[in-house]
């Protein structure tokens, strides 16, 4: 007795069926763009800073410097995290007479506005150990950026009674006075903070 023929399956249209589904899923799905750093690289400084701070006078440097076990320590003295902002402040903004030798010395600088002007030569120098974790990292820096924020947005107030984010806006509305105001700004508190390469520094 002869065997019937098992019927065959037409599987031609099933490459086409599988590449309609790839088109599908690759339109309908989501991607989540949020995951990940959400940190910023810390900015470039503002003004050319010394490779070495060793040929800085030790009144002009901040030491700020983070060990393995995330233990913030202040020119050699441990400090909470809460308490650097305000003292990053007080040593930036310094002497206003630059005679006071624990404060930085000044330098006479042409500032768009206010013109001659002795300003500040104030580095904040960051240490931190390779064992630091990166939240505490991140901490610091917001802390020692938020200090350059806060005093230069205190000086604007004070000085053309307009805060920062007024005068960007005039700025992008082509104001020339508010673009030569900003600067002047940024120039008289420059923002300085020199970033060494990590190290085993330990506890």
């Amino acid at each position: 007795m002869a065997r019937r023929a098992s019927p065959e399956i037409n599987a031609g249209s099933m490459a086409d069926i599988a590449f309609l589904l790839l088109i599908f899923f690759l339109v309908t799905t989501t991607m989540d763009v949020d995951t990940g750093l959400t940190r910023k690289l810390p900015p470039m400084p503002e003004t050319d800073l010394p490779e070495d701070n060793k040929q800085i006078k030790e009144r002009n440097i901040f030491q700020v410097l983070v060990n393995a076990n995330n233990d913030l320590l202040v020119e050699g003295e441990r400090m909470l995290v809460s308490k650097l902002r305000e003292e990053a402040k007080e040593f930036i903004i310094g002497d206003p007479t630059f005679q006071d030798e624990s404060m930085p010395e000044g330098v006479l600088t042409e500032v768009p506005i206010l013109g001659n002007v002795m300003v500040s030569k104030q580095i904040v120098s960051l240490q931190n150990d390779r064992g630091t974790s990166y939240e505490m990292y991140i901490k610091v820096q917001n802390e020692l950026v938020g200090a350059y924020n806060d005093i230069r947005e205190e000086y604007a107030q004070r000085k053309f009674g307009k805060s920062i984010s007024q005068l960007e806006d005039e700025i992008k509305m082509s104001s020339a006075t508010a673009k030569k105001q900003l600067k002047a700004v940024k120039k008289f508190y420059p923002q300085r903070i020199s970033e060494a390469e990590p190290k085993n520094v330990g506890e």
